[in-house]
């Protein structure tokens, strides 16, 4: 979809990230909390559109408001994306001190909604691309912005259907102190929902008490952990096992009545060599298993689309810059992230970006003024030694 560029003058830093704060873009799982995206996609679509970039925004099918954007300067078989989310989680304004939807400046931090995870990212990648105004790119550079990546995944998944954008090697800045990540666990949340029979409590052999079956379920799970931690294991990891979650259960009505539904949601973080779908197999087999022995239908339903666990071979050159220029070996994260998708495109791929997950997705978000520059250097060199 062409952009039109805009006429005014480029906004500084500040502005833009003001700018980008100030203009809401929840995405949720729930629909009460979910927003569209579009009017920082078409901030950033006009900023880059200024810089001389060919700009492409593109919907998300069923989305509404939501949409990717991927803008392109320079051509060749080669060259650097640098991605991020334009999406940020729900908040709630009554437990902010400041306000939320604007940018404040206090205590040599940024603060606002996204500030760190991770609006604060395309202002700084707009400034450092400044300094190449005049520059011949012999590869292309790419500034890739997409939608929900807090929720679905869904602008990520968009883009490894489409096989675009294409290019060499890809940098997605979510907040990791200008530490280069390049492990990252998978994620899964699904729900186990076990149907049994209602009935008076006075006699059990009237119904199919479904809480009496989850119970099983809940112990066959831990079973299953146990076993998935003795499997696997890696040390690069601060928690170097994969991880499953006991998150929220609901079941029955009534104390006086058999429990006919019970549902339980759990998540399971994978290492890299695990996967996804081989995992869930696995569970399948173990709750059908339960089901048979208990005459309870079971059923196991995903509550997202999964990311599978990320892994950037060590001896990958784009590491090894990166390495250089911060001064920081390569290291891992429990969150997940777009990389996966990115990886899937045929980049190689890491997540350094500013900022610090420690103030994401908690009121008072903020960005530490003295990550901006050290930012802006980092991001520029990455430009001169890949698109020039």
């Amino acid at each position: 979809m062409p952009v039109s560029p805009s006429s005014k003058p480029l906004p500084g830093l500040l502005t833009m990230l003001h700018e980008l704060i100030a203009s809401p873009s929840v995405s949720s799982t729930s629909a009460h909390f979910d927003q569209g995206n579009r009017l920082v996609i078409v901030k950033l679509a006009d900023w880059l559109s200024d810089l001389g970039f060919s700009v492409e925004i593109i919907p998300l099918p069923g989305h509404g408001e939501k949409a990717n954007l991927i803008a392109t300067l320079g051509s060749g078989s080669g060259g650097l994306v640098l991605a991020g989310h334009t999406d940020t989680v729900p908040f709630n304004e009554k437990r902010w001190q400041l306000n939320p939807l604007a940018l404040t400046e206090k205590d040599n931090k940024l603060y606002g909604l996204g500030a760190t995870d991770m609006k604060g990212f395309f202002p700084i990648v707009i400034e450092a691309i400044k300094n190449f105004r005049e520059a011949k790119f012999k590869q292309p550079l790419i500034v890739l912005a997409t939608a929900d990546e807090e929720s679905s995944m869904d602008g990520a998944r968009l883009l490894a259907e489409m096989g675009s954008p294409k290019a060499r090697y890809a940098v997605i800045g979510e907040p990791t102190s200008l530490v280069p990540i390049r492990m990252h666990k998978g994620i899964m949340m699904e729900a186990i929902r076990v149907t049994g029979q209602a009935g008076h409590s006075s006699n059990p052999a009237l119904g199919k008490n479904a809480l009496e079956v989850m119970n099983v379920v809940i112990n066959d799970l831990l079973s299953f952990r146990q076993q998935l931690q003795q499997r696997y294991n890696n040390p690069l990891f601060e928690i170097d096992v994969p991880t499953l979650n006991l998150g929220c259960i609901h079941g029955g009505d009534n104390p006086n009545r058999i429990c006919n539904q019970c549902e339980l949601h759990f998540d399971l973080r994978g290492l890299p060599g695990m996967d996804n779908n081989a995992i869930r197999e696995q569970i399948r087999a173990r709750l059908n298993y339960i089901a048979d022995q208990h005459g309870t239908p079971i059923d196991l339903v995903p509550l997202i689309q999964g990311v599978s666990p990320f892994e950037q071979p060590l001896n990958s050159e784009l590491i090894s810059i990166a390495e250089k220029l911060t001064g920081h070996r390569a290291t891992s994260v429990a969150f997940a992230t777009e990389a996966p998708f990115l990886q899937q495109l045929g980049m190689e791929t890491i997540v350094l970006g500013p900022g610090s997950i420690n103030q994401a997705h908690q009121p008072d978000e903020y960005m530490a003024l003295d990550q901006v520059k050290p930012a802006i250097e980092i991001i520029s060199s990455l430009i001169t030694k890949f698109c020039l």
